[in-house]
């Protein structure tokens, strides 16, 4: 228990400490929330990976989907990895950095308004950020204190109440730099920590071959394999369709989701954008990976100790608790190793949650709509503030939530990627998109996920692989139909792309020589 608290205190104080010195940079509007847009490539690379990865992903997701669909469930991780995170940055990074500089946009809302000439969008686009963020959040707070609540016996309402008081103290004092260099220090915990939990747990099961043999023996409960064994440590897995809608909700996802995003907004450069890429590819490989990796041997676990046995006979399966189980009898001192390791992970994904939403509601909100005339000043104190709002809901919900937390994440990421995936990248390429094409994304991502969650046509899961699917589909064929934006305001737009920058040889080859 020394080891563990030790490490803990230490962790605590390094984050505080970050806080502190990140003060200055806090000072104006833009240099709280985007750090000055002068965030360098490595810090840029670390906060999009450890914002991307929290304990919704180690405790709730690794744990459900490994449980459902063995070693297969690796393809989620590696999704992640070349999905979400390298073809992410290279399809999404650049241009954003380009247009919403162009644009003095600093959040997602600002982008559709001026993008879209319409401050109707950029209302309702912050309304849906602050209303979905939250129970995202909620689920971050949820599979972290489980943790907790198995290394130190700590009830789970005072995990929620630290861990809540410890990310609003850091961001409140040092705002987006803070939070970055807190992810770049986290990200790196994270990296060293997985790889020590990851031989530490093969170890206790005689190693790789023979904890593979032992999952390899256990029959399917998937009607398709028709209870053979093996299908747990097969390549695919006994459920080859679900584990595809996860890897699309999973991977797909963060292209719309306003915190993953707003990290292109803060490049400094060039080379943080193929930094960036290569960095946050190879981190997400390791971390992601290796989560659901490790989840896959979830099975392996003594069933009746994350299981219940209802009074009509049948078995309701407590997911979120597989991997504190598999994880139950690590060494002390891996034991600190781990907690320290998934206090990383959710901490950065806290922190940029709440900037995300305070900032959104601030500046896309109050500023213009409520007040007209808000002074930097005010701004400041009106994002401090939310940040406090913005906890204080969410560890409302975090302390009697819903459903458990693949269930909460699948709502708030379905809603918000449904939303604004679609609109937000066409946007970014394509002139033709209009206005009423971004309406329609928002009523369908926004309303498919909210009325799956009340008459449950599909599982949470999947609602989000849809919301985000379908509106890949509607935004082209609404834009087609309805009319668009001035050709002359759109050209305007799009001239940022074409503004001419020098560049060394060693860069781009001359196209002749003499």
């Amino acid at each position: 228990m020394a080891v563990k608290v030790i490490l803990l205190i230490l962790f605590f104080g390094m984050m505080v400490a970050v806080g502190f010195l990140s003060r200055r940079s806090a000072t104006t509007v833009d240099g709280f929330i985007l750090g000055g847009r002068s965030v360098g490539p490595w810090l840029s690379a670390f906060a999009y990976g450890t914002s991307y990865f929290s304990a919704v992903v180690f405790v709730g997701y690794a744990g459900q989907f490994g449980w459902r669909y063995g070693l297969a469930s690796t393809w989620i991780g590696l999704g992640n990895a070349f999905i979400g995170s390298l073809l992410a940055w290279v399809i999404l990074g650049r241009r954003t950095r380009i247009m919403t500089k162009a644009m003095n946009a600093a959040t997602m809302p600002a982008f559709f308004e001026k993008r879209f000439d319409s401050s109707a969008l950029k209302i309702v686009a912050s309304g849906i950020i602050f209303v979905f963020l939250i129970p995202y959040t909620a689920s971050v707070y949820n599979g972290l204190s489980r943790l907790f609540e198995m290394a130190f016996g700590i009830p789970y309402i005072f995990c929620v109440l630290m861990m809540a008081v410890l990310t609003g103290v850091y961001v409140i004092l040092g705002g987006y730099m803070a939070t970055a260099l807190n992810d770049f220090i986290q990200g790196i915990i994270m990296l060293f920590g997985i790889c020590c939990v990851i031989g530490a747990v093969m170890s206790g099961h005689g190693g790789f071959l023979a904890a593979v043999g032992k999952l390899a023996q256990i029959p399917s409960d998937n009607p398709a394999t028709i209870g053979q064994p093996g299908a747990f440590a097969s390549f695919f897995g006994p459920d080859p369709a679900g584990l595809l809608h996860v890897v699309i909700l999973t991977s797909l996802g963060t292209w719309g989701l306003p915190q993953m995003v707003q990290k292109f907004y803060a490049i400094k450069s060039e080379k943080a954008i193929t930094t960036g890429t290569i960095v946050s590819t190879a981190f997400a490989v390791i971390i992601a990976g290796g989560s659901y990796f490790l989840g896959g041997f979830g099975r392996l676990v003594d069933v009746s100790k994350v299981s219940q046995t209802l009074p009509d006979g049948s078995v309701k399966m407590a997911y979120d608790s597989v991997m504190p189980q598999l994880l139950a009898n690590l060494p002390d001192i891996l034991m600190g190793v781990l907690i320290v390791l998934i206090m990383s992970a959710s901490m950065s994904t806290l922190s940029s949650l709440v900037l995300t939403s305070s900032s959104t509601f601030t500046l896309d909100f109050l500023k213009g709509t409520v007040k007209k005339n808000m002074t930097e000043r005010e701004q400041l104190l009106s994002l401090r503030v939310l940040v406090v709002v913005f906890i204080a809901l969410s560890v409302i919900l975090a302390v009697n939530p819903p459903t458990f937390i693949a269930q909460l994440m699948g709502i708030s990421w379905g809603a918000l990627a449904g939303a604004f995936l679609a609109p937000f990248m066409y946007g970014l390429y394509w002139k033709r998109v209009t206005p009423a094409a971004v309406w329609a994304s928002f009523a369908f991502g926004v309303g498919f996920t909210v009325l799956n969650l009340f008459f449950s046509f599909t599982n949470p899961i999947n609602a989000g692989a849809y919301a985000m699917l379908g509106g890949l589909v509607i935004v082209p064929l609404v834009s087609l139909v309805t009319p668009g934006l001035p050709k002359a305001q759109v050209e305007r737009i799009f001239s940022c792309y074409d503004e001419e920058v020098e560049v060394t040889v060693k860069s781009i080859l001359p196209d002749q020589e003499d």
